[in-house]
């Protein structure tokens, strides 16, 4: 045993010698000799071979590494690293057993045999020169041979310069592979190429085959007389020419012989083993990859069955968004309660506010009684006279009021009950229009209980301003009136017997009322905290002189000299027949004439104002009822008085004004109910119609315009209607509104009336209490049971005739109006007067300037053209010019900004969206099948590293997410341009859209990639293709804004369809002429699909080398360039939404 260790040991230290001498032999000649490559002294030690094999990989190291300097710049596009992709390819530290192998079979000739860096380059060239080839015509392939060189040309062809045969140089020659300059002659000892190794055809060298490639000895196939594996035949003629090795390596679209087969992977060049169970390998594959857990990987599989990661995906997401779905009613609900409980907080607040009023004033009123009766008795005692207070009036509760005078209104209401004759008769007996009635001291001191005239109890809050009202304007609402206090009427309250008897009676009755509010409802509270203190809103007066309108394309009249006023307080009504104008009156004082030219003077408080100014304070109710019919009515209500009441108000007074609109309109039964759309049935019809006017009564306007607010509702809900709008009017609103053949009932309760007749034309215009009385002054008598507005309005419209006997008809009924009021009279109608009606001379002096074009001339059809395309311009312009006109805001009301009115759009929309959930799992389910379709459809190809199958993904996510997106700014257009119209901000508005949207935006790519990416199983990682397909939807997503905003549903549906396909079809042109190069720059899915194949090309290394730089070469890719793709996307989605918001602004609504 000891002998045989001395004997190991003397072998090892004698080896050891050997290695130190032959590393000193080397390391001294160097690069200067390099011993020519000869290694043939030690080629048959076993023990040697695997330090030359060290050696000579050392060398190929620093050959690769010059390589990669001198093609850097030319295979920048394709390697993003080259140092590091070159080391993929070529890195064979792990195992050199090919190189000792070949050292053997060259009998130690090998670094003689391998190509230089020249040579290498020279070869490279080539292949790249072929793919600049094949990106100009699809015909031709890779190279068989490569150019002529210097070894391999028309007069010399060695056998070396067959495919799997390399040559050695001259025994004297020296061979540096670091050379990129120079081809040495390579002539002699040629023989086959070394496994490991491929010897292109037509140079005499030898090149390592790169990683994941497979390069044995060919065999011959005598039945087809093809070298297998590889695809070259032996030279014809030559017996004694046999199959080499490897002849190639390019992409695998040219040749795939050399790549190890897909079931397979390769440790090194020399060796490959078939894929085990429970694993998988790709073709070129270096290792066996394990498979995940609940996938089914059987020997020899090319990729792992993830298709239950696809389902666990899809199900977790499903569950997501059925949890979203159905606890979306248990979140609305919540926010409901957490919403009511705010509410009776205010309630509660008000409550507490009015009790502890009511505390104070009755404390000072018993202290002021006490201080009145001791100075009556004093005076009686001194000057045996009965006290008589100095007369004064009461509060007026529109004029404003100091601490002393609240102070003191308790006193002064006092004083007036005990001696009425004080304050209603001046001393002259004669009662001027500043002396009150003894109904009107209700104004400084309410009665807690009055009985109306109509039978219908009042409410509570609205007693001293409803009282003054009436009495000031008693023509205004003649069916309102209030009884006095239960005192003894006729006689004053002088005795001490008689003031107890009062004072006790009143704190009975405060002490009934106490018990009654300890269970007050809100509406109760909310009639009860507004009892004392009537609020002032800014008082709008707008008087109108010879406002004419007139379309600018036709040159017709459609409203013609209409001359008035509309005061605040008052309800005034515009009826007359269609045709008349009567919409075109109420836009016409709104500021919404776009397209008409105006004439004439609008004065706003007396001054030329403009009526934007003050749109602040301006409600304008249109025809249509345009609510939000996936909002509840409280809803809709909340979000118009948060965007649009002071911004300074507290919660608790728009609580109250909130709930007020609520309680006069009649909507408490379905406060909490879904307006509805057509699809979806909600609330009834006159429901919605009074939402649609409480959406502007929310607001406290100080102007309400309404149009036709009562058409389609029965008579009790127009009374309804009409007493809500009776009970702003109170409160000093000024109130227009278009009626169309009210009732009799309902037209006595409006103030003044205007009537048009057709054509724009001015019949009437002046207290509903006198029309009868002027039309009968002119012949025109109503008869029996016929309601007069509808007897006036068959007269307009020629139905009927006015009585024998009367010149008076429906043609010059304007005429007699400008007649009897002195307005000018315009030449045509002076020319079309009917006989016997005289006009003075005086009426005619300025006629002339009213006279204007008829639009009825003959013109051509080029002359019409023009004229319809140039005011077709015009009304765009004047839209626009609308649009971006700021007039100065004289409203002093400071509403919310943007980033308020963003929180509450942003809230507004999550509600609609949880209420649309059917609609988005729907959108969520065709995206889910679209992704399983295609992913089992296109699988992925490595030949074009799977471009075709994310060119598909590009069209159907653009597609779907367009469609989708529309309705985000379609279904809801009206309702936007009547928010905008009333000063709401536009830009919260949009961004809350797309803030929402965002959501979409996040999880539609998980959705799409939950199928498509576990049935293709691409190289790139999950997360590369989400962020792709995120960016891509985002920009998709804000394109669809633009096509919605600016066009009809109808169009941008199909313009949504058409270009995802055109575009796609334009920027995956194989050889595009300079003309569409240009134009795939804008087009979104060109940059999309460079950055799938970008991110796909990144995990193709090793033999997919020259695979990679071929693909990105004839698609034009540039494999830096995919954070500029991710850039390019977001910005073509910034820019798209730029866009669409300048449109949402501009284009108003199309008349």
């Amino acid at each position: 045993m000891r002998r045989m260790m001395s004997m190991k040991l003397g072998f090892s230290s004698s080896s050891c010698l050997i290695l130190i001498w032959v590393v000193a032999i080397l390391s001294f000649s160097g690069e200067c000799q390099d011993m020519g490559g000869d290694y043939s002294a030690f080629a048959g030690d076993p023990t040697l071979r695997p330090l030359m094999a060290e050696y000579a990989y050392n060398k190929i190291s620093n050959m690769t590494a010059n390589i990669t300097r001198a093609l850097g710049t030319q295979a920048s596009f394709c390697m993003k690293d080259p140092d590091a992709d070159w080391n993929r390819a070529f890195n064979f530290s792990s195992n050199l057993d090919f190189l000792s192998n070949c050292i053997l079979q060259t009998g130690g000739d090998m670094m003689r045999r391998i190509c230089t860096a020249a040579e290498m380059k020279f070869y490279f060239d080539t292949m790249f020169s072929s793919f600049e080839n094949q990106n100009k015509s699809s015909a031709v392939k890779g190279p068989n041979y490569l150019k002529p060189n210097l070894n391999c040309n028309l007069t010399t062809w060695v056998p070396g310069c067959e495919p799997g045969w390399a040559c050695s140089v001259g025994g004297t020659q020296q061979v540096d592979l670091q050379n990129s300059h120079d081809i040495p002659a390579r002539t002699s000892s040629c023989q086959t190429c070394c496994d490991g190794f491929f010897c292109p055809q037509g140079l005499t060298c030898m090149i390592p085959c790169p990683l994941g490639s497979y390069c044995p000895q060919a065999t011959l196939n005598k039945a087809t007389g093809v070298c297998e594996p590889y695809n070259y035949q032996p030279p014809p003629g030559q017996p004694n020419h046999t199959c080499g090795g490897a002849n190639k390596w390019t992409d695998v679209a040219t040749s795939s012989e050399i790549f190890c087969a897909a079931g397979s992977y390769c440790p090194t060049t020399i060796e490959q083993t078939t894929c085990s169970s429970g694993h998988y390998c790709r073709m070129g594959a270096t290792s066996e990859t394990r498979c995940f857990k609940l996938t089914t990987c059987d020997a020899k599989t090319t990729t792992q069955n993830i298709h239950a990661y696809g389902v666990l995906v899809i199900v977790a997401l499903i569950t997501v968004l059925l949890m979203i779905y159905n606890c979306s009613d248990q979140v609305l609900a919540i926010r409901e309660r957490r919403l009511a409980k705010s509410r009776e907080a205010a309630a509660k607040s008000a409550h507490e506010t009015a009790k502890a009023r009511q505390r104070w004033k009755s404390a000072k009123g018993a202290a002021a009684k006490r201080a009145g009766g001791l100075q009556a008795q004093l005076s009686q005692t001194f000057s045996r006279k009965k006290y008589s207070a100095p007369a004064e009036l009461p509060m007026i509760p529109n004029e404003a009021k100091t601490d002393e005078d609240n102070d003191d209104e308790y006193v002064t209401a006092r004083s007036s009950v005990r001696h009425p004759s004080a304050s209603s008769t001046p001393p002259n007996g004669n009662r001027n229009e500043n002396s009150y009635a003894p109904s009107q001291l209700s104004t400084a001191y309410p009665s807690p209980s009055f009985t109306p005239e109509i039978g219908k109890k009042k409410e509570q809050s609205h007693h001293a301003h409803s009282t003054y009202q009436l009495d000031m304007e008693p023509d205004s609402h003649a069916s309102s009136t209030f009884e006095m206090d239960h005192k003894p009427k006729g006689k004053d309250l002088d005795t001490d017997s008689q003031i107890f008897r009062y004072a006790y009676s009143q704190l009975e009755r405060e002490r009934a009322m106490q018990q009654q509010n300890k269970d007050l409802t809100f509406s109760g509270v909310v009639a009860m905290a507004a009892n004392h203190e009537v609020k002032k809103r800014p008082l709008i007066e707008v008087a109108f002189k010879d406002l004419t309108l007139t379309l600018k394309t036709k040159k017709k009249h459609i409203l013609r000299c209409v001359t008035g006023k509309i005061k605040p307080g008052r309800i005034t009504s515009v009826m007359g027949p269609s045709g008349a104008g009567k919409t075109t009156f109420l836009s016409a004082l709104a500021g919404k004439t776009a397209g008409c030219k105006i004439s004439g003077m609008i004065l706003i408080n007396g001054k030329s104002q403009s009526i934007h100014s003050y749109k602040r304070i301006i409600g304008f109710v249109p025809q249509d009822d345009i609510v939000h019919g996936n909002l509840t009515v409280e809803e809709n209500l909340w979000f118009s008085a948060h965007c649009r009441l002071s911004a300074d108000l507290p919660k608790a007074e728009k609580v109250l004004i909130v709930e007020r609109a609520i309680e006069s309109l009649g909507l408490q039964a379905v406060r909490s109910s879904v307006v509805g759309t057509v699809e979806k049935r909600g609330i009834s019809g006159g429901q919605r119609k009074r939402v649609n006017v409480g959406l502007e009564m929310v607001m406290e306007p100080s102007l309400l315009l309404l149009d036709e607010p009562t058409s389609g509702l029965d008579s009790a809900s127009s009374q309804l209607l009409l007493r809500a709008l009776r009970r702003e009017a109170l409160e000093g609103v000024n109130i227009c509104m278009v009626v169309h053949q009210p009732s009799y009932t309902l037209f006595k309760m409006f103030d003044d009336l205007v009537l048009l007749a057709k054509g724009g034309l001015t019949v009437y215009h002046g207290s509903v209490a006198k029309v009868e009385g002027y039309f009968n002054g002119i012949g025109i008598k109503v008869p029996d049971r016929v309601n007069p507005p509808d007897h006036y309005i068959d007269i307009l419209e020629g139905i009927v005739t006015p009585s024998a006997g009367t010149v008076a008809n429906y043609m010059n009924l304007p005429l007699k109006w400008m007649m009897n009021n002195g307005y000018p009279i315009p030449p045509d109608m002076q020319e079309n007067n009917t006989p016997g009606i005289v006009m003075p001379p005086q009426m005619n002096r300025n006629a002339s300037v009213l006279q204007l074009g008829d639009g009825d001339e003959d013109q051509s059809f080029a002359e019409e053209l023009w004229q319809d395309v140039k005011g077709n311009v015009e009304l765009q312009r004047d839209k626009i010019r609308d649009h971006l006109w700021m007039p100065r805001d004289l409203s002093n009301r400071r509403t919310p900004g943007v980033w308020s009115q963003y929180r509450y759009y942003l809230g507004r929309v999550f509600k609609q969206r949880l209420r649309e959930a059917k609609m988005q799992a729907v959108d969520l389910l065709i995206l889910f099948l679209a992704g399983a379709c295609l992913g089992s459809l296109g699988k992925a190809n490595d030949k074009n590293l799977g471009a075709s199958g994310y060119s598909h993904t590009i069209i159907a996510v653009s597609l779907l997410c367009k469609i989708a997106a529309l309705r985000s700014f379609s279904l809801d257009r009206l309702q936007y341009w009547r928010e905008s119209a009333s000063g709401m901000s536009s830009l919260a508005y949009f961004l809350a859209k797309d803030t929402v949207d965002h959501f979409n935006t996040v999880i539609k790519p998980v959705v799409y990639l939950s199928m498509f990416y576990f049935f293709t199983n691409p190289r790139s990682t999950f997360a590369d293709n989400y962020i792709v397909l995120l960016c891509l939807v985002y920009c998709v997503t804000g394109m669809a804004y633009a096509l919605a905003i600016f066009f009809e549903a109808g169009p941008a549906q199909l313009w949504s369809v058409l270009l995802p396909v055109v575009l796609t079809l334009i920027a995956t042109q194989q050889r595009p002429s300079n003309i569409l190069k240009f134009i795939s720059n804008f087009c979104y899915p060109r940059w999309a699909l460079e950055a799938f194949v970008i991110a796909n090309a990144e995990r193709y290394d090793g033999v997919w080398l020259l695979t990679r730089c071929g693909a990105l070469m004839n698609s034009g890719y540039d494999v830096h360039d995919w954070l500029l793709c991710i850039y390019i996307l977001l910005f073509f989605g910034v820019v798209c939404r730029i866009v669409a918001f300048f449109g949402l602004v501009t284009l108003g609504r199309r008349r």
